[in-house]
Protein backbone atom coordinates (compact mmCIF):
# COMPACT_ATOMS: atom_id res chain seq x y z
CA UNK A 1 0.00 0.00 0.00
CA UNK A 2 1.07 3.59 -0.58
CA UNK A 3 2.27 5.68 2.36
CA UNK A 4 -0.60 8.14 2.03
CA UNK A 5 -3.12 5.30 2.37
CA UNK A 6 -1.40 4.07 5.53
CA UNK A 7 -1.54 7.62 6.91
CA UNK A 8 -5.32 7.44 6.48
CA UNK A 9 -5.37 4.20 8.49
CA UNK A 10 -3.22 5.83 11.17
CA UNK A 11 -5.53 8.86 11.40
CA UNK A 12 -8.64 6.69 11.65
CA UNK A 13 -6.93 4.61 14.35
CA UNK A 14 -6.15 7.78 16.28
CA UNK A 15 -9.75 8.96 15.97
CA UNK A 16 -10.99 5.59 17.26
CA UNK A 17 -8.52 5.47 20.15
CA UNK A 18 -9.18 9.03 21.28
CA UNK A 19 -12.97 8.87 21.04
CA UNK A 20 -14.01 5.30 21.92
CA UNK A 21 -14.16 5.90 25.66
CA UNK A 22 -14.69 9.65 25.75
CA UNK A 23 -18.37 10.71 25.88
CA UNK A 24 -18.28 12.15 22.35
CA UNK A 25 -19.13 9.04 20.24
CA UNK A 26 -16.40 7.15 18.45
CA UNK A 27 -18.85 5.79 15.87
CA UNK A 28 -20.06 9.29 15.15
CA UNK A 29 -16.52 10.59 14.68
CA UNK A 30 -15.59 7.65 12.48
CA UNK A 31 -18.57 8.32 10.21
CA UNK A 32 -17.85 12.05 10.07
CA UNK A 33 -14.10 11.78 9.47
CA UNK A 34 -14.17 8.77 7.16
CA UNK A 35 -17.29 9.46 5.12
CA UNK A 36 -16.65 13.17 4.69
CA UNK A 37 -12.87 13.21 4.19
CA UNK A 38 -10.75 10.03 4.28
CA UNK A 39 -12.94 7.52 2.40
CA UNK A 40 -11.43 4.22 3.54
CA UNK A 41 -14.01 2.45 1.40
CA UNK A 42 -12.22 3.70 -1.72
CA UNK A 43 -8.87 2.49 -0.37
CA UNK A 44 -10.11 -0.96 0.68
CA UNK A 45 -12.37 -1.53 -2.30
CA UNK A 46 -15.77 -2.11 -0.70
CA UNK A 47 -18.13 -1.02 2.04
CA UNK A 48 -17.74 -4.43 3.70
CA UNK A 49 -13.96 -4.05 3.87
CA UNK A 50 -14.27 -0.55 5.32
CA UNK A 51 -16.70 -1.80 7.98
CA UNK A 52 -14.33 -4.66 8.81
CA UNK A 53 -11.54 -2.12 9.26
CA UNK A 54 -13.69 -0.23 11.77
CA UNK A 55 -14.18 -3.49 13.68
CA UNK A 56 -10.42 -4.13 13.75
CA UNK A 57 -9.51 -0.70 15.10
CA UNK A 58 -12.31 -0.95 17.66
CA UNK A 59 -10.62 -4.11 18.91
CA UNK A 60 -7.48 -2.03 19.39
CA UNK A 61 -9.38 0.26 21.75
CA UNK A 62 -10.96 -2.70 23.54
CA UNK A 63 -7.55 -4.24 24.17
CA UNK A 64 -6.42 -0.91 25.63
CA UNK A 65 -9.34 -0.84 28.09
CA UNK A 66 -8.85 -4.50 28.99
CA UNK A 67 -5.19 -3.83 29.79
CA UNK A 68 -5.91 -0.77 31.97
CA UNK A 69 -8.64 -2.60 33.94
CA UNK A 70 -6.95 -6.01 33.96
CA UNK A 71 -6.64 -6.04 37.77
CA UNK A 72 -10.36 -5.28 38.08
CA UNK A 73 -11.31 -8.21 35.88
CA UNK A 74 -9.03 -10.54 37.84
CA UNK A 75 -10.57 -9.28 41.09
CA UNK A 76 -14.15 -9.86 39.84
CA UNK A 77 -13.27 -13.47 39.04
CA UNK A 78 -11.85 -14.16 42.50
CA UNK A 79 -13.72 -16.06 45.22
CA UNK A 80 -12.94 -13.33 47.74
CA UNK A 81 -14.78 -10.80 45.57
CA UNK A 82 -18.01 -12.79 45.73
CA UNK A 83 -17.95 -12.74 49.55
CA UNK A 84 -17.31 -9.01 49.86
CA UNK A 85 -20.43 -6.84 50.19
CA UNK A 86 -19.29 -3.52 48.73
CA UNK A 87 -17.46 -4.67 45.65
CA UNK A 88 -18.16 -4.55 41.92
CA UNK A 89 -19.13 -8.05 40.78
CA UNK A 90 -19.62 -9.85 37.50
CA UNK A 91 -23.36 -9.88 38.18
CA UNK A 92 -23.43 -6.06 38.02
CA UNK A 93 -21.64 -6.12 34.68
CA UNK A 94 -23.90 -8.85 33.29
CA UNK A 95 -27.08 -6.99 34.28
CA UNK A 96 -25.72 -3.79 32.76
CA UNK A 97 -24.91 -5.54 29.48
CA UNK A 98 -28.17 -7.42 29.03
CA UNK A 99 -30.50 -4.69 27.63
CA UNK A 100 -28.08 -3.41 24.97
CA UNK A 101 -27.06 -6.96 24.07
CA UNK A 102 -30.67 -7.97 23.38
CA UNK A 103 -31.47 -4.72 21.54
CA UNK A 104 -28.33 -5.06 19.42
CA UNK A 105 -29.27 -8.57 18.31
CA UNK A 106 -32.82 -7.47 17.45
CA UNK A 107 -32.06 -4.22 15.65
CA UNK A 108 -28.47 -4.54 14.36
CA UNK A 109 -29.47 -4.86 10.68
CA UNK A 110 -31.87 -1.91 10.92
CA UNK A 111 -29.19 0.24 12.56
CA UNK A 112 -26.58 -0.62 9.93
CA UNK A 113 -29.03 0.06 7.11
CA UNK A 114 -30.67 3.30 8.22
CA UNK A 115 -28.74 5.02 11.02
CA UNK A 116 -25.15 5.18 9.77
CA UNK A 117 -25.23 8.60 8.11
CA UNK A 118 -24.01 12.11 8.85
CA UNK A 119 -27.50 13.56 9.61
CA UNK A 120 -28.39 10.79 12.09
CA UNK A 121 -25.00 11.17 13.80
CA UNK A 122 -25.63 14.89 14.26
CA UNK A 123 -28.96 14.13 15.94
CA UNK A 124 -27.32 11.59 18.25
CA UNK A 125 -24.51 13.99 19.17
CA UNK A 126 -26.96 16.76 20.05
CA UNK A 127 -29.35 14.62 22.10
CA UNK A 128 -26.49 12.94 23.95
CA UNK A 129 -25.04 16.36 24.81
CA UNK A 130 -28.35 17.40 26.40
CA UNK A 131 -28.36 14.25 28.56
CA UNK A 132 -24.81 15.00 29.72
CA UNK A 133 -25.71 18.57 30.66
CA UNK A 134 -28.74 17.34 32.62
CA UNK A 135 -26.54 14.84 34.49
CA UNK A 136 -24.04 17.50 35.54
CA UNK A 137 -26.77 19.86 36.72
CA UNK A 138 -28.33 17.06 38.77
CA UNK A 139 -24.96 16.07 40.26
CA UNK A 140 -24.58 19.49 41.88
CA UNK A 141 -27.30 18.52 44.37
CA UNK A 142 -25.85 15.09 45.24
CA UNK A 143 -23.87 15.41 48.46
CA UNK A 144 -22.31 11.97 48.71
CA UNK A 145 -21.95 10.30 45.28
CA UNK A 146 -21.00 6.63 45.44
CA UNK A 147 -18.04 4.81 43.90
CA UNK A 148 -18.21 1.89 41.48
CA UNK A 149 -17.81 -0.59 44.35
CA UNK A 150 -21.05 0.61 45.94
CA UNK A 151 -23.16 0.20 42.81
CA UNK A 152 -26.41 -1.75 43.23
CA UNK A 153 -27.94 -4.20 40.77
CA UNK A 154 -30.82 -1.75 40.26
CA UNK A 155 -28.38 0.99 39.26
CA UNK A 156 -26.59 -1.41 36.93
CA UNK A 157 -29.90 -2.24 35.23
CA UNK A 158 -30.88 1.41 34.81
CA UNK A 159 -27.48 2.19 33.30
CA UNK A 160 -27.82 -0.85 31.05
CA UNK A 161 -31.24 0.28 29.81
CA UNK A 162 -29.84 3.69 28.92
CA UNK A 163 -26.95 2.04 27.11
CA UNK A 164 -29.49 1.01 24.46
CA UNK A 165 -29.52 4.67 23.38
CA UNK A 166 -25.89 4.25 22.32
CA UNK A 167 -27.02 1.96 19.50
CA UNK A 168 -27.97 5.21 17.75
CA UNK A 169 -24.69 6.36 16.12
CA UNK A 170 -23.49 9.61 17.66
CA UNK A 171 -25.28 9.20 21.00
CA UNK A 172 -22.17 7.63 22.58
CA UNK A 173 -22.03 4.56 24.77
CA UNK A 174 -19.85 6.22 27.39
CA UNK A 175 -21.83 9.47 27.23
CA UNK A 176 -25.14 7.73 27.89
CA UNK A 177 -23.90 5.35 30.59
CA UNK A 178 -21.73 7.85 32.49
CA UNK A 179 -24.57 10.37 32.45
CA UNK A 180 -27.05 7.78 33.70
CA UNK A 181 -24.62 6.63 36.38
CA UNK A 182 -24.33 10.21 37.60
CA UNK A 183 -28.13 10.54 37.53
CA UNK A 184 -28.32 7.48 39.81
CA UNK A 185 -26.04 9.27 42.31
CA UNK A 186 -22.73 7.72 41.32
CA UNK A 187 -19.62 9.85 41.21
CA UNK A 188 -18.33 10.81 37.77
CA UNK A 189 -15.26 8.61 38.34
CA UNK A 190 -17.38 5.68 39.56
CA UNK A 191 -19.75 5.94 36.60
CA UNK A 192 -16.78 6.12 34.22
CA UNK A 193 -15.12 3.06 35.76
CA UNK A 194 -18.32 1.03 35.42
CA UNK A 195 -18.81 2.24 31.85
CA UNK A 196 -15.32 1.23 30.72
CA UNK A 197 -15.38 -2.12 32.51
CA UNK A 198 -18.82 -2.91 31.10
CA UNK A 199 -17.72 -1.90 27.59
CA UNK A 200 -14.94 -4.48 27.31
CA UNK A 201 -17.00 -7.71 27.19
CA UNK A 202 -19.87 -6.38 25.06
CA UNK A 203 -17.61 -4.64 22.56
CA UNK A 204 -15.22 -7.59 22.43
CA UNK A 205 -18.09 -10.00 21.77
CA UNK A 206 -19.67 -7.80 19.10
CA UNK A 207 -16.33 -7.15 17.39
CA UNK A 208 -15.29 -10.80 17.51
CA UNK A 209 -18.63 -11.88 16.01
CA UNK A 210 -18.33 -9.35 13.21
CA UNK A 211 -14.67 -10.16 12.55
CA UNK A 212 -15.31 -13.90 12.33
CA UNK A 213 -17.98 -13.24 9.72
CA UNK A 214 -15.92 -10.78 7.69
CA UNK A 215 -12.24 -11.66 8.17
CA UNK A 216 -11.98 -12.72 4.51
CA UNK A 217 -12.14 -9.04 3.55
CA UNK A 218 -8.67 -8.62 5.06
CA UNK A 219 -6.43 -9.45 2.12
CA UNK A 220 -2.68 -9.57 1.65
CA UNK A 221 -2.81 -6.24 -0.22
CA UNK A 222 -4.69 -4.43 2.55
CA UNK A 223 -3.23 -6.15 5.63
CA UNK A 224 -0.94 -3.28 6.60
CA UNK A 225 -3.87 -0.85 6.50
CA UNK A 226 -5.55 -2.91 9.22
CA UNK A 227 -2.36 -3.37 11.24
CA UNK A 228 -1.51 0.35 11.29
CA UNK A 229 -5.06 1.27 12.28
CA UNK A 230 -5.15 -1.34 15.05
CA UNK A 231 -1.84 -0.24 16.59
CA UNK A 232 -2.83 3.45 16.46
CA UNK A 233 -6.18 2.70 18.13
CA UNK A 234 -4.51 0.64 20.87
CA UNK A 235 -1.81 3.21 21.70
CA UNK A 236 -4.09 6.24 21.63
CA UNK A 237 -6.78 4.26 23.45
CA UNK A 238 -4.38 3.72 26.35
CA UNK A 239 -3.50 7.40 26.44
CA UNK A 240 -7.07 8.66 26.17
CA UNK A 241 -8.51 6.35 28.86
CA UNK A 242 -5.82 7.32 31.37
CA UNK A 243 -6.24 11.01 30.59
CA UNK A 244 -10.04 10.86 30.74
CA UNK A 245 -10.08 9.07 34.11
CA UNK A 246 -7.80 11.78 35.51
CA UNK A 247 -9.92 14.60 34.08
CA UNK A 248 -13.50 13.46 34.62
CA UNK A 249 -13.66 14.17 38.36
CA UNK A 250 -12.46 17.74 37.73
CA UNK A 251 -14.08 18.83 34.48
CA UNK A 252 -17.26 16.69 34.62
CA UNK A 253 -19.39 16.23 31.48
CA UNK A 254 -20.46 19.70 30.37
CA UNK A 255 -17.20 20.56 28.53
CA UNK A 256 -17.63 17.39 26.45
CA UNK A 257 -21.27 18.30 25.84
CA UNK A 258 -20.27 21.76 24.62
CA UNK A 259 -17.70 20.19 22.29
CA UNK A 260 -20.42 17.95 20.85
CA UNK A 261 -22.81 20.85 20.24
CA UNK A 262 -20.08 22.95 18.60
CA UNK A 263 -19.14 19.96 16.42
CA UNK A 264 -22.78 19.52 15.40
CA UNK A 265 -22.97 23.17 14.34
CA UNK A 266 -19.74 23.02 12.33
CA UNK A 267 -20.53 19.74 10.58
CA UNK A 268 -24.10 20.83 9.84
CA UNK A 269 -22.78 23.95 8.07
CA UNK A 270 -20.21 21.94 6.09
CA UNK A 271 -22.62 19.15 5.21
CA UNK A 272 -25.85 21.02 4.54
CA UNK A 273 -24.41 24.41 3.61
CA UNK A 274 -21.45 23.41 1.44
CA UNK A 275 -22.40 19.84 0.56
CA UNK A 276 -19.12 18.34 1.85
CA UNK A 277 -19.48 14.57 2.03
CA UNK A 278 -23.05 14.53 0.67
CA UNK A 279 -22.03 12.43 -2.31
CA UNK A 280 -21.27 9.51 0.03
Amino acid sequence: MELFELVKAFILGIVEGLTEFAPISSTGHQILVDDMWLHSQAVLGSKESANTFKVVIQLGSIFAAAWIFRHRFVDMLSVKNQKTAHRLKLSHVFIGLLPAGIAGLLFNDFIDEYLFSVPTVLVGLALGALLMIAADLYAKNVKHPISVDSITHKQALIIGLTQVLALWPGFSRSGSTISTGVLTKMSHKGASDFTFIMAVPIMAAASAKSLLSNYHYITHDTLWFYIVGFIAAFVFGLLSIKLFLELISRVKLIPFAIYRLVLVAIIAVLYFGFGIGRHI
